[in-house]
């Protein structure tokens, strides 16, 4: 298992579009992936609870990606946050 925390820093937070993109982004990958926010954790393949979380500019989340390609998606995903969040 591979995780890392990210700190948001969009003034939105994670809204409908980069969460749509998000979503497309963790698809490419076969791993469990998912994020969690004051103790509550979501699958990050489903845009509904990605934007369940609430996550405005200023949270901390944790993503956690566990399987085949974890070590490819945690460099991507790592990459996704870093350019659109």
């Amino acid at each position: 298992m591979k995780e890392f925390k990210y700190t948001i820093t969009d003034s939105q937070g994670i809204h409908a579009r980069p969460a749509g993109t998000l979503v497309k982004e963790t698809a490419k990958f076969e791993s469990k992936i998912t994020i969690e926010k004051d103790g509550k954790e979501v699958d990050a393949k489903r845009i509904i609870g990605i934007m369940g979380l609430g996550a405005k500019m200023g949270n901390e989340i944790l993503v956690r990606m566990e399987g085949i390609d974890e070590e490819a998606a945690c460099v991507a995903l790592q990459q996704f946050f870093q350019d659109n969040l």
